[in-house]
């Protein structure tokens, strides 16, 4: 058997996430039901992690094997079966210890903030436009303050059950402020993310930015471990798992 890994990219609008789930179409199933018209048996993939509904991915990664050498022409013959959304962008063969979750080093998030009067209709699918003016000055400071190792279970959902739950301490690298032509990019990078945490920390941003809660609720939200704490979550259109470094 041969392990490949496998870097993908896909529109996430019309799936409910990526991990298979019943009844439901699915990222992780769309792709899995090409390999098996290729292979004509089942391939099960694993990735480096699930997005979830309407998240999107530029550089997903995840690995598979198969009882064939594989080279270029394969991505061109899996991109034939798949919908025009999801799109295999590489393909190499990688060593047996490779794993595409556990071998993870950190994760790069971008989440696209619309902030001009009109709306580009373009872009509005792919970014999110707040309803309040937005001072990116104070969007700025207030991101510095979730740099580092923390505990973030006061901004994971279900955070009673799984990672949440066993391992809540993450360390965000970074958390960048972009300027770009039509507003804000928000660039966020650590070795792991508790559910829904990055698209929490944004509608607690975008709130202390809109100057609808002050930054000092920052440390009272962390200090609490408690998700009801914290503001609305983000809508999870304008959200893309950017790349993942292994």
């Amino acid at each position: 058997m041969y392990k490949y890994k496998m870097v993908f990219s896909y529109n996430g609008s019309n799936y409910f996430g990526y991990q298979i789930q019943k009844n439901k179409i699915t990222i992780q199933e769309t792709l899995e039901n090409a390999l098996f018209k290729i292979f004509r048996k089942k391939i099960k993939i694993i990735s480096s992690g699930r997005t979830d509904t309407g998240v999107h991915a530029l550089n997903q990664t995840a690995h598979f094997e198969a009882d064939t050498i594989l080279d270029n022409k394969f991505i061109y013959s899996l991109n034939s079966v798949l919908p025009k959304d999801i799109r295999v962008l590489k393909l190499t063969k990688t060593h047996k210890d490779f794993h595409a979750r556990y071998s993870v080093k950190s994760k790069i998030y971008h989440y696209h903030i619309y902030l001009k009067k009109i709306e580009n209709p373009f872009l509005i699918k792919t970014s999110f436009k707040p309803l309040y003016k937005i001072d990116i000055d104070i969007l700025k400071k207030a991101s510095e303050k979730f740099i580092g190792k923390k505990n973030f279970l006061a901004f994971a959902n279900s955070n009673t059950e799984g990672c949440a739950k066993n391992s809540p301490i993450k360390n965000l690298k970074r958390l960048d402020v972009i300027k770009t032509k039509y507003g804000v990019r928000l660039e966020f990078e650590g070795d792991g993310f508790l559910y829904k945490m990055v698209r929490n920390i944004v509608g607690t941003l975008l709130d202390i930015a809109s100057k609808k809660r002050p930054i000092e609720d920052i440390d009272i939200i962390f200090s609490s471990n408690d998700r009801k704490n914290g503001s609305k979550t983000a809508p999870a259109h304008a959200l893309f798992l950017y790349k993942v470094n292994y």
